[in-house]
């Protein structure tokens, strides 16, 4: 394990008796609330100093209830430094009053709008959704992409639509890890680390395989990959706990990384675990 404590840039809190997750219902493992005295027991002794947290997809209309309630959790728990909140950029320019609300609220640095979801594979391309994009630069907030791997094409379309916003890939990209497949993920990534104003979050990465019966030589391909392709300057560790949980645990997922990476530099091991993060999001220092 890294002997030195961790930012995890990929934690998601949610408390079901206070906001509603209906994508919850298909996931019963995780369906209960998950807060930061169950993300204590998950990590167990690995030291994480500080945490950003990711939207969980609530209700529509629950976005700003949503980052409000986790800014109250960060005034108790001073981990919590950072807040990637939702926001509907498919509305365009009127998107621009949910950013205003949320730049009132302490520790929002990211915005994310799931794309992996959407039926439509120009979802992300449709004009108004690009403006709304573009919009983040007059808040200097990155946006975290969201999505599955035979989308990536769309999203290298969108990140060259919008060179003045800074963008995080999530979870690698969701690699077909399952079905075994490489290509064209792997070229596609390549074409997406050619872009200076994205970064890969190394996250999500064992749910991308079969939950019960993935190995650490599996996912290894994938994650060296994102590192080789991307860098150390540009790759930030996240958990995406308690989703990790459908297919592992936080002392699995932590060891995972750090064994791949046990051959490389202290600096380069800290910009994974710790600097990434806190540049691009932009935490306190």
């Amino acid at each position: 394990m890294p002997d030195f404590s961790i930012v995890d840039s990929h934690v998601h809190l949610y408390d079901t008796n206070r906001l509603s997750y209906p994508w919850l219902s298909a996931v019963p493992a995780i369906s209960k609330s998950h807060l930061p005295a169950d993300f204590d027991r998950a990590r167990d002794a690995i030291a994480v100093e500080r945490i950003v947290f990711a939207e969980v997809d609530v209700a529509a209309g629950q976005n700003i209830a949503e980052a409000r309630f986790i800014a109250e959790l960060a005034a108790t728990d001073a981990r919590i430094q950072g807040i990637i909140a939702a926001a509907r950029l498919e509305r365009g320019a009127a998107v621009a009053e949910e950013l205003d609300a949320l730049a009132k609220i302490g520790r929002v640095c990211a915005i994310r709008r799931l794309i992996q979801t959407q039926a439509d594979s120009e979802f992300c391309l449709r004009p108004d959704f690009i403006a709304g994009v573009r919009l983040l630069a007059r808040y200097s907030w990155p946006f975290d992409i969201c999505v599955l791997h035979h989308q990536l094409p769309q999203v290298i379309e969108l990140v060259r639509s919008c060179p003045e916003v800074s963008f995080v890939l999530d979870h690698i990209g969701k690699p077909g890890i399952k079905a075994g497949l490489v290509e064209p993920w792997q070229s596609r990534i390549a074409d997406l680390a050619r872009l200076p104003n994205v970064v890969c979050k190394i996250s999500g990465v064992a749910t991308e395989a079969d939950h019960t019966n993935w190995t650490r030589e599996q996912l290894r391909p994938y994650i060296e990959h994102c590192l080789t392709q991307f860098g150390f300057d540009r790759v930030m560790f996240g958990s995406d706990w308690p989703v990790l949980e459908l297919a592992g645990t936080y002392t699995d997922w932590v060891g995972i990384v750090e064994e791949i990476v046990a051959a490389a530099a202290e600096p380069d091991k800290r910009k994974l675990f710790r600097d990434t993060a806190i540049r691009i999001y932009r935490l306190p220092r």
